[in-house]
């Protein structure tokens, strides 16, 4: 059954600021995202919000949340000219990443409460084949995700010519080996922390599976094939994105 609609109280949103923030953009970034709590399929345990601004001569706002809801972790990002324009596009990255979470969640609970009925082959999933072409270190890789406003970054490290992926996480950046060698060079900004479990080895269709099972945004494995690194993820029209680094 799911529960009813309850918006979090703004006060209980908390917020992190990086940079020259104004006070009212402050109780702006609160209030937009308590009132799209309401949109949770389950109770939100928690949220949280980053404000940043970065100096320069085409000075760079930023806006991030996360959202605990029930354990799943829902983040949504938005960079903007102002303060304000980013909180505006960041309510709207947020509201689509909860009606899409509560779809998802809709679906696999009407599988799961469904009579059983004759057993027939399911249709493949469609995958849609992106190439990533971005060689980097581990830091630039976090700065080229950052401009691109992705959640996540699968480069070759040309250090180890090793695929690897870079992600957010709530307070930072998370670094993903195939092989993470403790001998390895450790990033330099202090904000990626780096994963010290290698990558599962999975199939394709396995690792898509695991994305639908743990309700997870994306997975990163290496191809039980070619040892390769691959993530597969949900896209907004339904089918599912298979990224590969262009040396594999």
């Amino acid at each position: 059954m799911r529960h009813r609609p309850i918006a979090l109280d703004p006060a209980d949103v908390q917020i992190k600021i990086r940079g020259g923030v104004r006070p009212g953009d402050v109780r702006r970034a609160r209030q937009t995202v308590a009132e799209l709590t309401r949109l949770a399929h389950e109770p939100v345990l928690g949220a949280r919000i980053t404000l940043a601004s970065a100096p320069g001569p085409e000075e760079r706002r930023t806006a991030e949340a996360v959202l605990d809801v029930q354990g799943r972790l829902i983040r949504a990002r938005a960079g903007a000219t102002s303060t304000r324009a980013a909180i505006h596009l960041l309510g709207d990255r947020l509201r689509t990443r909860l009606l899409e979470s509560a779809r998802d969640w809709e679906n696999r609970r009407g599988r799961h409460h469904q009579k059983p009925q004759t057993v027939r082959s399911a249709p493949e999933p469609r995958i849609v084949r992106i190439l990533s072409a971005v060689r980097a270190v581990p830091d630039e890789a976090v700065v080229e995700m950052d401009q691109l406003d992705h959640d996540f970054l699968l480069f070759v490290d040309p250090v180890t010519d090793q695929d690897c992926l870079v992600h957010r996480t709530g307070d930072g950046y998370r670094l993903v080996r195939l092989d993470p060698r403790p001998e390895l060079p450790p990033p330099t900004c202090a904000a990626i922390s780096v994963a010290t479990e290698p990558a599962p080895r999975l199939t394709v269709a396995a690792a898509v599976e695991r994305l639908e099972l743990g309700g997870f945004p994306f997975v990163f494995f290496a191809d039980a094939g070619s040892g390769a690194g691959r993530v597969v993820h949900r896209r907004a029209d339904g089918t599912y994105g298979l990224t590969a680094t262009l040396h594999t």
